[in-house]
């Protein structure tokens, strides 16, 4: 555990441009759409299987272990939301939450855990890369980092295939509280340069806690735009 938060000034924001009042209202905005009702409504392991393409959709993936349950957790308010898998890398499916019916959080399954079977590896690759390239609705994908560890070779790999999806997603830094100031402002740096080299990845990184709540309302506030 690190000996403090990271500083707020150490967060690179989105919407760094806006006016203070156009920030406060991005923010405000961020926090009315997650205070509404999140429900989990479906779930899917086959491409046949997915729900009416009926409102904005934003993706969330990341490494198995990495905090995606604890984030969307976060970002709603909710304790149980997303429940961490017992079995981590072992869940296939995609999860829908409806964000009070303007907008549907999508859960996907970990990947990289050590333990997990070639072919549940080689499913998640298949059905993700369909679901990436081939659903309109689909407004951003979240790539969540782990802050306290090095990027590992399948993140890029990940990152290579969100490209080759044309995709534009945001990548997140997660568990800030958890690496100390020296180490996080070290880290943001070597993930931000990654960043520009990767064409489909939005250009500004964030940083999050879910324990803490750094970085959420500003998060919140640039998925709010994407339900417009």
């Amino acid at each position: 555990m690190a000996d403090h938060a990271p500083d707020q000034a150490g967060q690179t924001e989105p919407g760094e441009s806006l006016t203070p009042e156009e920030q406060a209202a991005a923010l405000e905005k961020g926090r009315l759409l997650f205070a509404a009702e999140c429900q989990f409504y479906y779930a899917s392991q086959r491409l046949d299987q997915l729900p009416p393409m009926d409102r904005p959709e934003i993706a969330f993936a990341g490494r198995s272990n990495v905090g995606k349950s604890s984030l969307l957790n976060a970002l709603t308010g909710r304790n149980h939301l997303a429940r961490t898998s017992s079995e981590p890398g072992r869940t296939r499916q995609l999860n829908f939450f409806n964000l009070g019916d303007r907008m549907t959080l999508v859960d996907m399954p970990g990947y990289g855990y050590a333990k997990a079977s070639k072919e549940i590896k080689g499913d998640w690759q298949d059905l993700m890369f369909d679901y990436l390239r081939g659903r309109p609705t689909l407004r951003r994908v979240v790539l969540l980092l782990d802050a306290r560890i090095e990027v590992k070779p399948l993140d890029i790999k990940v990152m290579g295939l969100l490209d080759r999806a044309a995709v534009t997603y945001f990548v997140v830094l997660t568990k800030a509280d958890g690496v100390k100031a020296v180490a996080l402002v070290k880290k943001q740096a070597e993930v931000q340069a990654l960043i520009a080299k990767h064409p489909a990845a939005f250009p500004t990184l964030l940083t999050t806690s879910s324990e803490t709540g750094f970085g959420i309302p500003e998060l919140r506030a640039l998925l709010a735009a994407q339900a417009e």
